[in-house]
């Protein structure tokens, strides 16, 4: 399965949610790969920040023929994670059309909420190509007991896509893991953020059935 993680707003905490997905599916047993598709390469840094064994693999591929080039490059793998670029490119067109599924991560700030519209857009247009293209919001770097937390989900709704029940919280630990190059279970596997991370990615796979 090929889960695409995509929104054109920066600073979404778009890979924080890929490491953090590639390490839960991981701890299965399945064999993960993550692809950065993003030209700045966070991911890429959070590889190189870790000093223990690897927990999946993880390569660097900012180019507009992912699509073209995932077989190959994903082969023998359970599950392939792209962390997409920034901004709506042809890169991100390319990722869209790898992906079976596209995750779309959400800050609950109407900014975040109004720029969804491009991503929206995006996966309508490859549905030309790929009818069975699936894709869902996830609320993320949620602020907890806040109003606006608890309101985006009805903002979401004009959009037509179902948004996760399991949404992220922001915390700290998240920033700590990232220095580290670790996911937050290693940190704290009893945690209210590995339990948040644990809860997306089982509704993730129910939705992706």
């Amino acid at each position: 399965m090929i889960l695409g993680i995509l929104n054109q707003k920066g600073g979404v905490g778009k890979t924080t949610l890929s490491v953090n997905l590639a390490a839960s599916l991981s701890r299965t047993g399945s064999r993960v790969l993550l692809i950065d598709a993003d030209p700045q390469g966070s991911a890429l840094d959070w590889a190189a920040a870790r000093q223990s064994e690897p927990l999946f693999s993880v390569v660097g591929l900012p180019r507009s023929t992912v699509h073209k080039e995932i077989g190959q490059i994903g082969h023998g793998y359970d599950y392939i994670i792209i962390d997409g670029p920034p901004r709506v490119t042809e890169l991100a067109r390319s990722a869209i059309m790898a992906a079976d599924v596209v995750l779309i991560p959400v800050q609950p700030s109407p900014y975040d909420i109004w720029a969804a519209d491009e991503v929206v857009k995006l996966i309508d247009e490859a549905r030309v190509y790929k009818e069975n293209l699936k894709a869902v919001f996830v609320v993320n770097r949620k602020i907890a007991n806040t109003a606006i937390g608890r309101d985006v989900g009805e903002a979401l709704a004009a959009y037509q896509l179902q948004v996760l029940a399991a949404s992220i919280t922001q915390r700290v630990i998240f920033a700590e893991a990232a220095a580290q190059g670790l996911a937050v279970h290693e940190i704290d596997k009893e945690g209210p953020a590995a339990a948040e991370i644990e809860a997306m990615t089982a509704e993730l796979m129910e939705f992706a059935r």
